[in-house]
């Protein structure tokens, strides 16, 4: 059915699109509305399965002791929610909540042990009706997940900017202030660039700014390096000179 590498992790939906104008789309970058929607879901079923029917496939492959691989492919046509709206689901593991995973399993269960006794015309909107179901689900957590996780980086960004001058400001006191734990705060910036060193160029941001204002032209290096919550006027100097290239006092001149 896929590569052992694409089987998704327990506990996770895969979306992906298939067909002649999706794989257009993923080697030449154009866009295009996909064939086919494919959902992968690894679920509590021991039974191998393929049923081909019209507009979707319903593959059930066992991978270990009780446990398969499901993947159920629709055609886009017959899904009310655009191709658009699914990009936040789209080519990457999504967490599914258990009451969802317990439906979908309990769906395909029932549709495995009825056999043939079900109508291929019924059992295809069947399918298509629950595929629906799994990714209006999926979206609507996805993106309240997603929404949560912009509010509480805004949280952090911003406890930053109102403690920027605090020399004891670091990555734990923000994680303590917003009350997760530091690796979560690390995953709300997933830019590479950490809160430490985040915080780092604020403060250097913020001392060009300083050293520019004619307002500020009173203010010693010193000073700066204070109101920027560097804990020494050198530590400040070596920290400018690296990032900017010359010292504050040279700086200001120029």
């Amino acid at each position: 059915m896929q590569d052992r590498d694409d089987e998704p992790a327990s506990g996770y939906l895969v979306v992906r699109a298939s067909g002649a104008a999706a794989a257009a789309a993923a080697m030449l970058g154009e866009p295009g509305p996909p064939e086919s929607i494919q959902l992968l879901m690894r679920c509590a079923l021991r039974t191998a399965h393929r049923r081909e029917l019209a507009g979707c496939r319903l593959q059930v492959q066992p991978v270990e002791q009780g446990q398969a691989v499901v993947l159920l492919t629709v055609a886009a046509a017959r899904l009310s929610i655009g191709f658009g709206e699914l990009r936040p689901l789209m080519f990457q593991p999504v967490r599914v909540e258990p009451p969802l995973r317990s439906v979908f399993t309990a769906a395909v269960a029932q549709v495995l042990a009825a056999g043939s006794a079900l109508d291929p015309h019924g059992l295809a909107h069947h399918l298509s009706g629950l595929a629906e179901l799994v990714l209006r689900s999926a979206l609507r957590a996805e993106l309240s997940r997603v929404d949560g996780q912009q509010a509480r980086r805004r949280e952090a960004l911003a406890y930053i900017r109102e403690h920027l001058c605090d020399p004891r400001l670091s990555a734990d006191r923000v994680a303590g202030a917003l009350f997760v734990s530091r690796r979560r705060l690390y995953q709300l910036f997933d830019d590479g660039l950490g809160v430490s060193e985040r915080i780092r160029q604020q403060r250097l941001e913020l001392a060009k700014s300083l050293l520019t204002d004619p307002a500020k032209s009173a203010l010693s290096i010193a000073e700066i390096a204070r109101a920027c919550g560097f804990v020494s006027a050198a530590h400040f100097s070596r920290a400018f000179r690296s990032a900017v290239g010359q010292s504050p006092s040279d700086f200001r001149h120029r």
